[in-house]
């Protein structure tokens, strides 16, 4: 199927045996696979969905697994889906690094204490608003980042799952500026 369709820009949506895979997790799936199975909504093309891997040349694998699993469907992508949402932060090389989408100073300029501070940040936040035990995958990730870039790619899954909590949302934007401090 991917020798027809461009996976970057096909919009790719949940089948039956997607929406299944996710209540009951038969399949098995990797925790970064399971993510993209969880944000295809029929909107997000896979250039946009890359940005929630911590390497965007993995999403060819990932999508091709998904579809040969026929847990997504893909349809050829428009002109406005393969335009990059504004919250979705491509990781590409040739794309602007996620310090200058977000903002942030340059990530030479933090240091093992700061990225120890914004990892601890991210999973308290997590915790305390969630529940423990709550977004284990995305806990194990800005566990394992070691850099300010891999916490700063991290940040799009806490901003995402903060975003889907009603206390999260709407406390959102005080513990983002907070975070910003360290990231």
């Amino acid at each position: 199927m991917s020798d027809t369709l461009d996976l970057s820009s096909a919009v790719f949506a949940k089948t039956e045996v997607g929406q299944q895979e996710i209540q009951t997790r038969s399949l098995g799936l990797s925790p970064l696979v399971r993510r993209i199975l969880v944000l295809a909504d029929g909107k997000k093309s896979g250039g946009e969905l890359a940005a929630f891997l911590p390497s965007a040349d993995g999403i060819h694998t990932v999508l091709e697994q998904l579809l040969n699993l026929n847990c997504l469907r893909a349809e050829a992508g428009s002109q406005a889906a393969s335009q990059p949402a504004p919250e979705a932060i491509a990781k590409s090389p040739s794309a602007a690094p996620v310090a200058d989408v977000l903002g942030l100073p340059p990530a030479e300029m933090r240091n093992a204490k700061d990225n120890e501070m914004a990892r601890n940040f991210m999973i308290n936040s997590i915790n305390s608003i969630m529940g423990q035990q709550t977004r284990i995958s995305l806990i194990a990730e800005i566990t394992v980042a070691t850099t300010t870039g891999q916490l700063r790619n991290a940040y799009i899954g806490w901003q995402a799952s903060m975003a889907d909590h009603v206390v999260g949302k709407r406390r959102l934007p005080e513990l983002t500026e907070k975070l910003f401090k360290v990231l």
